[in-house]
């Protein structure tokens, strides 16, 4: 890694003239926005998530633990803040912390000044008496309607699975909350999507059990999202269970009132008979437990329930107005440099991503590993952003940032993460060092990789073989079943989990994906290509994943197949020519895919379109065709072919051309649900890479309409940036706006390079205009966690430098 000696002379100077000190001074008086990203609210985790840290979902592209339920300190700086939440807090804290969050909160409300005392048959603290409106309301009780399952009338492939559980999902909609208003019940939501590993533990843990689902039925009325097709309200209940719990990631389940307001939530609860046992689970409550108090505390304290979960909305639209929750603050008409935002933030987002960046493993913290496109993104075009950029970050931090990202990509397409036999990347890895990856594939995660390998790609003087390899491969991925639509577009995602032989009852998380070494050398011809496999693979008799990471014994004696040798070394251990070496390696390939498409079980996929990851396909599919022409023309034909083809599936099957709206997804047919800000910005910004790639008119002319169509609907007037929803949509208790860059680049982002775009390509001062206030809209935020705002960078540096 190069050497990063910074100049330490105070009389170094910017492209403006100013020194190093005069920038520090200035940096030093800046006002800074109190605002934090919620995932660095996060309290410390406690013993046991350190030692199980395989046991975590995502939000924002950093760990955040399924099984830590509550953030006693988090929750206490609120009280100080709120003191009249405190009721809510400790009446259900400690359903989720046990007995060590409950002696936590005790102490804690002691100093401030309050008096808790445990409430028999609660099992919690609380600071008020039971609701004596609620008790006299017992007598007057409401009809109850026998619910039925109706999980199979939706297209969702995720919620249909559920349609033959025993609990009575409900469709999201007008429906399901007036009868929630007509019983007055609670409304159980819970949230997932097909490829969630957790989501399916959940399914089989409590929601097809019969205990579970009497309560359900009886005293909630319970509804199935998903959130790939609902990430509106996905988004709504993310942040509040992040602001009142500390955590966030899937399943997310939130019990809410008949009008939608937040009562509790949290993500994956273990069901009364779990088999989750590197989890401490007798400190927990099992969601039989928490049904059982939300009930009582519905039943016996309805008024403060409500009273509560209506002050906490309400906390919640406050802190979306300051911007913590991405509401983003700015007059309007602001612009990079006009207030504050200057290039030091592109020096300053590189100085974090140094400061994270695993020396060892390369990718940035500690596991599990996520690849961060945008990250990545960022750091492979620092290079080629204009001189004043270079001179503010420095020529030798430059170079360090470019060894970041190609390691980081070499580590991921070297380890189990990378998909060896059959193409594509999981969506993360377990361990930090890239070798036991979480099995599921993402349409968005892979389409994302393969922008930001054409641009390691094509950053290099010289070309490279490997990297080029990894586009060849990313591109088969997507161009080919069972991603690739026939007819055009792009599916959504592969589960984790799949059957590990035919006629098995059970699933297994990566079972269509591991090997043995008694299966290799079964299938690969005698003459030592079975051994000559197993060490480029790293595979063992005894199988490679550690048992730590295996609590479930669902990988003894299996291989995660991740490169562990080279073909230089093996040609000198085996005696033979290298050339040997890779056609053996490329033989056996061609032999592991052919058994693995015969004989296993393929995992689910999810067959739904997704608007806005079609669009992210598309750009990359167009970039990828246009820079592989010289390269080798078949690919680069079959790469435009499947852009071309997916953009004229979405505006047939998914654009209204008289309205000039997109759906947000497809499956035998157009979804209900109305696009949102991101459909819109992602699709934009995937034609303006078609056009590009093929200078057709078409393409541009249309992104010139979605990007009328997404300033006349999502477009905030008086703070400038877009929401990502419309003032229309239904049911929307909370407008966000997406800055932070998370598991899919910032819509906002996106939007704002897109506006720079097309203002060049159209000539449109008012693009530019709006584009320069859409990185004001974000300025605090920016400044405060540059390193989170990737996707903002080439537009800060575009509205700075012009």
């Amino acid at each position: 890694m190069p050497n990063r000696v910074r100049n330490p002379s105070s009389t170094r100077t910017d492209w403006r003239g100013t020194t190093t000190a005069e920038r520090a001074r200035e940096r030093a008086t800046r006002v800074r926005s109190p605002i934090k990203p919620p995932h660095t609210q996060r309290p410390p985790f406690p013993e046991y998530i350190q030692k199980n840290k395989d046991h975590c979902a995502t939000l924002n592209n950093e760990p955040v633990p399924t099984s830590y339920r509550s953030g006693p300190e988090l929750l206490l700086r609120c009280l100080e803040k709120r003191r009249d939440v405190y009721h809510y807090t400790v009446c259900f804290v400690v359903v989720m912390v046990g007995a060590e969050g409950k002696s936590m909160l005790g102490e804690a409300a002691e100093k401030l000044g309050f008096k808790a005392r445990e409430e028999r048959g609660v099992g919690a603290q609380t600071a008020a008496p039971v609701d004596a409106g609620a008790a006299a309301a017992k007598e007057d009780v409401p009809a109850v309607t026998a619910l039925r399952n109706r999980a199979g009338e939706s297209r969702s492939p995720y919620v249909r699975g559920h349609m033959n559980n025993p609990v009575a999902w409900q469709i999201f909609g007008d429906e399901a909350i007036e009868l929630a208003k007509k019983e007055n019940k609670l409304l159980f939501i819970s949230i997932g999507y097909s490829a969630c590993h957790w989501c399916h533990v959940m399914e089989k843990e409590s929601f097809e059990n019969d205990e579970v689902a009497a309560i359900l039925n009886k005293d909630f009325i319970p509804i199935k999202i998903d959130r790939e097709e609902r990430p509106d309200i996905d988004r709504i209940y993310m942040n509040f269970v992040q602001a009142t719990t500390g955590s966030g990631g899937w399943p997310l389940n939130v019990f809410v009132t008949p009008t939608l307001e937040p009562v509790f939530g949290g993500t994956y609860w273990h069901g009364p008979h779990s088999n989750t046992p590197q989890l401490e689970l007798e400190d927990h409550v099992d969601f039989l437990g928490i049904l059982s108090k939300l009930s009582q505390a519905w039943r016996e304290q309805e008024s403060r329930c409500r009273l509560d979960s209506a002050q906490i909305l309400q906390q919640l639209k406050d802190f979306a107005a300051e911007g913590t929750l991405g509401g983003g603050v700015a007059k309007t008409g602001a612009e990079p440099g006009a207030g504050g935002l200057d290039l030091d933030v592109i020096d300053e987002a590189y100085q974090h991503l140094m400061s994270t960046f695993d020396t060892t493993n390369s990718g940035f913290g500690a596991a599990p590993k996520f690849p961060t496109p945008s990250k990545l993104s960022f750091l492979l075009r620092l290079p080629h952003f204009p001189q004043p950029v270079l001179d503010v970050v420095g020529a030798e931090e430059v170079k360090s940032a470019q060894f970041m990202a190609l390691s980081s990509l070499r580590a991921m397409a070297r380890g189990g993460i990378h998909d060896h036999i059959g193409h594509g990347f999981s969506r993360y890895s377990v361990t930090a060092d890239w070798s036991l990856p979480h099995f599921e594939k993402m349409l968005y995660d892979n389409a994302q990789l393969l922008h930001v390998y054409l641009d390691a790609f094509l950053g290099l003087q010289k070309p490279d073989a490997e990297l080029l390899g990894v586009v060849y491969d990313l591109a088969a991925y997507l161009t080919s079943a069972p991603i690739a639509r026939e007819g055009g577009g792009f599916y959504s995602s592969q589960d984790a989990d799949s059957f590990y032989r035919k006629g098995d009852k059970e699933t297994r998380e990566g079972a269509y994906y591991v090997w043995t070494a008694r299966e290799l050398e079964t299938l690969l011809p005698s003459g030592g290509a079975a051994e000559i496999v197993s060490a480029f693979f790293g595979v063992s008799p005894d199988g490679n994943v550690a048992p730590s990471h295996d609590v479930h014994d669902e990988f003894i004696n299996q291989n995660v197949l991740r490169i562990a040798s080279t073909p230089s070394q093996l040609a000198s251990q085996f005696g033979i020519s290298e050339s040997e070496v890779v056609e053996t390696i490329k033989s056996a390939k061609r032999t592991l895919l052919a058994h693995r498409e015969a004989e296993r079980v393929a995992p689910n996929l999810d067959d739904k379109i997704v608007c806005a990851w079609n669009g992210i396909a598309i750009g990359a599919l167009a970039r990828a065709g246009s820079s592989l022409r010289e390269v080798d023309g078949e690919m680069s034909e079959k790469c435009l072919d499947a852009a071309i083809r997916a953009a004229r599936f979405v505006r047939r099957e998914m654009y209204d051309e008289d309205a000039k709206t997109l759906r947000r997804v497809w499956r035998d047919g157009p979804g209900e649900t109305a696009g949102f800000a991101d459909d819109y910005a992602f699709l934009v910004e995937g034609l303006l890479e078609l056009y590009e790639a093929t200078f057709e008119d078409e393409w541009v002319r249309w992104a010139d309409e979605l990007q009328a169509t997404q300033i006349t609907h999502f477009l905030d007037p008086l703070s400038s940036g877009f929401f990502a929803t419309a003032a229309a949509a239904p049911h929307t208790i909370l407008r966000l706006k997406d800055g932070m860059d998370a598991s899919e680049p910032s819509t906002n982002g996106v939007s704002a390079s897109n506006l720079f775009r097309l203002a060049s390509l159209l000539g449109d001062d008012k693009y530019e205009a709006l584009a320069k206030e859409t990185v004001g809209a974000f300025e605090a935020e920016i400044m405060q966690y540059p390193w989170l705002f990737g996707s903002f960078m080439p537009s800060v540096v575009a509205g700075v430098t012009g």
